[in-house]
């Protein structure tokens, strides 16, 4: 596993340094990317400029926070306490997924009003993984 971070994280643990690129980029590989950021806006503001708007989530034992990520995070699914790997459309009750997004907008081919249509998922958790 591979671990960059910005210049905050790198004074607390030895990683290599992440470029402001590294924040877009989905690997599909054992490599994180690592921000310490100083409040809970500051994330917000970074999971909604970086991010694919795709599954989010939060560790807090604050239901003030929790609440604050659930409804200003721009994301498909936003998560407290749990883990993201849960956005699967058989874990949400839809069956085998044929084709798979990535992204906030879930549907694919002809685009008509219930397509341009997208919903938020709301989990919360205690600390539930898959």
């Amino acid at each position: 596993m591979e671990l960059r971070g910005c210049e905050k994280t790198r004074a607390i643990i030895d990683v290599k340094p992440a470029t402001e690129e590294d924040f877009f980029t989905e690997y599909n590989d054992y490599i994180l990317a690592v921000k310490v950021v100083g409040s809970l806006d500051e994330a917000i503001d970074h999971i909604n400029k970086c991010g694919t708007k795709h599954s989010e989530a939060i560790v807090t034992e604050s239901y003030r926070n929790a609440e604050t990520f659930l409804e200003r995070v721009d994301a498909a699914a936003v998560y407290v306490n749990a883990s993201t790997r849960f956005t699967d459309g058989n874990e949400f009750g839809f069956g085998a997924e044929i084709g798979i997004s990535t992204q906030k907008l879930h549907a694919r081919g002809p685009m008509g009003l219930k397509e341009l249509t997208t919903i938020k998922y709301i989990i919360r958790g205690n600390g539930q993984v898959r």
